[in-house]
């Protein structure tokens, strides 16, 4: 009970080295490529999520825009193995990490814009001011505007930073609460671990989820692009 509620979110080092590179190349070696003609069920199982998500996502993009379809199915299954690590015991969750969220977010945002005003520079400007607007509002909503499109990436890192870090909070909590509850009452222990059984399945879920909805809003940002 005296452990550090944040304790999980602290950086491992080994030796006084952060070997948090070696957490963040591990989840690549979940995904082995098929050195056969015909792959095992759990290559073939890969594969066919691999394409089903990536026909969903590439579906509304121009040829220009599809070009990113490697980079986004390598984006979605680095977050999503990334954060079903995260919930093994004693492990380290690099997505509750805002710097690295951001580290990601930023250079994906800032290459859909920039592709914008390269390839479609009179609307991607044109966003900027809605047409009919009033003359005495226009400098005001280029202000809000110009805001409102670099918040991007900010929403983007703080969305999976804060759903990773809340659902990892609340599991602690709980857990703790039934370490502490199983000596004084049994059976108060006992619905408090259902509980987290429960919680731990929704966390499962919100894990693959947020992974899917950073990637589709940064397939959307390329999209508004191309």
């Amino acid at each position: 009970m005296n452990e550090n509620l944040f304790a999980s979110f602290i950086t491992p080092t080994m030796m006084g080295i952060p070997i948090v590179v070696l957490i963040v190349i591990f989840p690549t070696l979940l995904f082995p490529s098929p050195s056969r003609l015909i792959a095992n069920r759990l290559i073939s199982m890969q594969q066919w999520m691999t394409n089903l998500i990536l026909k969903q996502m590439m579906i509304i993009h121009s040829p220009k825009g599809r070009t990113w379809s490697l980079m986004l199915i390598s984006l979605i299954m680095f977050i999503g193995t990334t954060n079903l690590l995260g919930l093994l015991p004693h492990s380290f969750t690099p997505t509750t990490q805002l710097s690295m969220n951001l580290g990601m977010a930023i250079p994906l945002w800032a290459g859909a814009v920039i592709l914008g005003f390269r390839h479609k520079t009179k609307a991607s400007l044109a966003h900027f001011l809605p047409q009919g607007t009033p003359i005495p509002l226009i400098p005001m909503l280029v202000i809000i505007e110009t805001i409102s499109l670099f918040i991007q990436p900010m929403a983007l890192a703080v969305r999976l930073t804060a759903n990773i870090t809340a659902g990892h909070l609340l599991m602690h909590l709980i857990g703790s609460a039934t370490l502490a509850l199983m000596s004084i009452s049994p059976t108060t222990a006992l619905i408090t671990f259902i509980v987290l059984i429960l919680l731990t399945i929704l966390e499962f879920a919100v894990a693959l989820i947020q992974a899917y909805v950073f990637t589709l809003l940064v397939s959307l940002y390329l999209h508004d692009n191309t």
